[in-house]
């Protein structure tokens, strides 16, 4: 039987390839990429799984699979003919939905397919949907049931009144995006994809389903650890029916082994806390997960789980503040994961596609995803539940320029922390990005902080700094960095590196691929990586909390991932998990032995004419030079100079004084944009191939001595703007 769907899942794909490269309008990709997994997907099994696992029925209908589509003007009515078939909930742009087309905002599409539900006294039906993007108008043999606008969140519909008593059911939704001609969420899409903007979706993109369900029932649940209180609370919520019960009650049991608390009975309205005995703590390294089962009087029964943890910002024993899991410091590390498929866009083939990221991602030892600007199907969030890994939820961006366009993104927002907030896995909540649409930032983080007291939230991740949330987050490309000094918040890395290695055979594109820096044989590149990590260990000694690698898998013409797109091949050393493992433990203490000039102000000699040969000597007399203190540079909105060098060349020499104590780990501490050599009492030390903000270059300790040192550094610009400074630090790693 494998073998047959197998046979039935190559024969599917053949057809869409094909399909994909007919004319008329049809979406022509350079490449015909597919993941293994594409292979599975027949028009019989299509994402078979319960797509709710924090809230599971076991009666229910799947509705994925083959479906009729129309694509007609943005007004025009339902369509009398039908163009073919799609393969939902794959978007219609998409290889795997079997038609590969493009559809724009003056266009809607239109899906329709029979279905068969039967009413019968006391028992309603819900036609649910994980997402759609992005206006959708859902009727029922004819009947409108509504209209949902949002690309990202679960909707329903109760559509029993509108069944007919017998036989088939006919289903219609109509969809309209506006994509990049609007204003709403929507990620990275664009109408023409570009550099870090990829293939625009349309339509139905998670699982259809339905389900039986007494006529009064559960609609929800909010599920809230309190380590601090050895407790979990519960609210459930409720569609109550006009001729249910005067007083609906919940049995409520947590399933562990051994049990954990007992079966608790309460009145449905009033938060439920169910005391958790000696509770064992959720984590990356130990992901427990309790059950939980909530069963009305009315008949419903609703499965669910939860994981026992908390996430705080606190001071570390030196005073640094820290993120801090379940009450002690954890650095995260991780990947930004865009969610994007070859061959499904936004869908994922299959569930263990959809599985498989999180497990590359914690075998290779990491503990962080942020999922960048998009929101994955339950079942991802549930693979992160029971695999173990943080995550950092972005909203999708949008423009936001508008206050009608700005109160959709409220109400989006709202919807998606509703839909997501069951999930111990998920520890921050991340509204903007890089200042894209930002608005209101104050007031958006105050309402995530009531709506969410459990989670932190990281208010705008890159660029734009209002002060205001649980950590400060800046990007550097390559990187790594630090942001400045912040006396109430974490410092975190919100993205950097972005190493670009196309793979013949695996990407996107065969010619013209992109990354922040470009590599030609996984070799360069695991060094280079291994670079970042040598800086990364430092910087987390001077205060970083986290770090965001980018990114998880190269997305169409961009190969700065750590997987290919098609997520054949992973780039990573094979040793990379052990780099990894040293990032967790206790952090290296810093000894600064000459401080550089973002600390305090330093006195340096200077030139901008070339000097003699052995300049850099400690013998040499630079005593003509200008005086003056650093940084050297251009100012900039995030750069202070002392001294403003504007020649292409800067020639620069400091003594300092080094105490008698030996360094254990001497490195020069510097910054520079631009090409910088530098010398320690006239031997060269080696720079790290990274630029901008300060880094850390290692000094043999024996070219370092108590008493006077002489620094000598030469700055060369490579555009307009340069910048160059540096200090000394010892950098001491605790004793294992």
């Amino acid at each position: 039987m494998r073998t047959m769907a197998r046979a039935a899942g190559f024969v599917i794909l053949f057809l869409i390839l094909v399909t994909s490269r007919l004319g008329g309008g049809i979406i022509q990709p350079p490449a015909a990429l597919v993941t293994r997994w594409a292979a599975e997907v027949t028009s019989g099994r299509v994402l078979p799984e319960y797509p709710r696992p924090d809230l599971v029925r076991h009666d229910w209908q799947n509705l994925n699979g083959s479906w009729d589509y129309a694509i007609r003007d943005r007004d025009a009515d339902r369509p009398a003919t039908f163009d073919g078939t799609v393969l939902v909930p794959f978007p219609i742009q998409s290889r795997l939905s079997g038609v590969a087309r493009p559809v724009s905002d003056r266009e809607r599409l239109w899906y329709k397919r029979t279905l068969r539900a039967e009413p019968s006294p006391g028992r309603r039906w819900l036609l649910h949907f994980g997402a759609v993007d992005w206006e959708a108008t859902v009727w029922v043999n004819g009947h409108r049931m509504g209209e949902h606008r949002g690309g990202y969140d679960p909707f329903t519909f109760d559509i029993t009144d509108a069944l007919r008593p017998s036989g088939d059911q006919e289903l219609v939704v109509s969809v309209w995006d506006p994509t990049d001609r609007g204003d709403q969420p929507r990620g990275k899409q664009v109408g023409e994809p570009k550099s870090i903007w990829y293939t625009a979706v349309t339509g139905i993109w998670q699982t259809v389903w339905m389900e039986p369900v007494p006529s009064t029932y559960i609609t929800g649940l909010q599920i809230r650890p309190d380590v601090d209180a050895g407790a979990v609370r519960v609210r459930i919520d409720l569609a109550r029916a006009a001729d249910a019960p005067s007083r609906v009650t919940a049995s409520v049991d947590v399933l562990d082994d051994p049990p954990s608390a007992g079966v608790i009975d309460a009145a449905v309205g009033d938060t439920i806390t169910i005391p958790i005995g000696h509770a064992h703590l959720w984590s990356p390294e130990d992901p427990h997960l309790y059950g939980l089962r909530v069963r009305l009087n009315t008949g419903d029964s609703i499965d669910s789980y939860f994981g026992m943890r908390k996430i705080s910002v606190e001071p570390d024993a030196a005073g640094v503040k820290r993120l801090f899991l379940n009450g002690r410091p954890l650095f995260e590390y991780g990947l930004l994961d865009q969610g994007w498929w070859p061959d499904g866009l936004y869908s994922a083939p299959t569930d263990a596609a959809l599985s498989s990221d999180i497990e590359t991602t914690k075998r290779l030892g990491f503990n962080l995803i942020r999922k960048h600007v998009k929101v994955e199907p339950a079942r991802w969030y549930y693979h992160a539940d029971r695999l173990g890994v943080l995550v950092w939820q972005d909203m999708p961006s949008g423009d936001n320029k508008t206050p009608e366009a700005q109160a959709q993104f409220g109400r989006e927002l709202e919807h998606v922390v509703d839909a997501l907030e069951n999930h111990p896995s998920i520890v921050m909540w991340v509204p903007f990005n890089e200042g894209w649409g930002q608005h209101g930032t104050a007031a958006r983080v105050d309402w995530l902080k009531r709506r969410d007291p459990t989670r932190l939230v990281n208010h705008a991740s890159g660029w734009r700094d209002e002060y205001v949330g649980d950590v400060a987050d800046a990007h550097r490309y390559p990187g790594p960095g630090v942001p400045a000094p912040d006396a109430r918040r974490a410092a975190v890395l919100g993205e950097f590196g972005g190493l670009g290695l196309p793979l013949e055979g695996h990407t996107w594109l065969a010619k013209g691929n992109w990354g922040y820096r470009s590599f030609t044989t996984t070799d360069a590149l695991g060094q280079a990586y291994h670079d970042l990590l040598y800086q990364l260990r430092i910087m987390i000694g001077e205060r970083l909390s986290a770090a965001i690698y980018t990114q998880t898998t190269d997305v169409e013409i961009e190969v700065n991932g750590i997987m290919t797109y098609d997520r054949a091949v992973v780039k990573l050393p094979a040793d990379a998990a052990a780099w990894h493992a040293r990032l967790y433990q206790t952090p290296p203490a810093l000894r600064t032995l000459a401080a550089s000039s973002d600390v305090a102000p330093q006195r340096w000699r200077y030139t901008t004419d070339a000097p003699a040969a052995d300049w850099m000597r400690t013998d040499f007399d630079e005593g003509t030079w200008q005086a003056a203190t650093g940084a050297f540079g251009t100012p900039t909105s995030t750069r202070t100079v002392g001294t403003v060098w504007s020649a292409t060349d800067i020639w620069m020499r400091r003594s300092v004084e080094l105490p008698e104590s030996a360094p254990l780990g001497p490195h020069l501490r510097i910054a520079r944009d631009g090409v910088v050599e530098a010398w320690v009492n006239g031997t060269p030390v080696t720079m790290p191939g990274t630029v901008g903000d300060y880094f850390y270059a290692p000094v043999a300790a024996g070219d370092l001595h108590p008493g006077r040192n002489v620094l000598a550094i030469h700055a060369h610009k490579t555009r307009n703007t340069g910048f160059v400074d540096a200090g000394v630090v010892d950098v001491v790693e605790a004793k294992r």
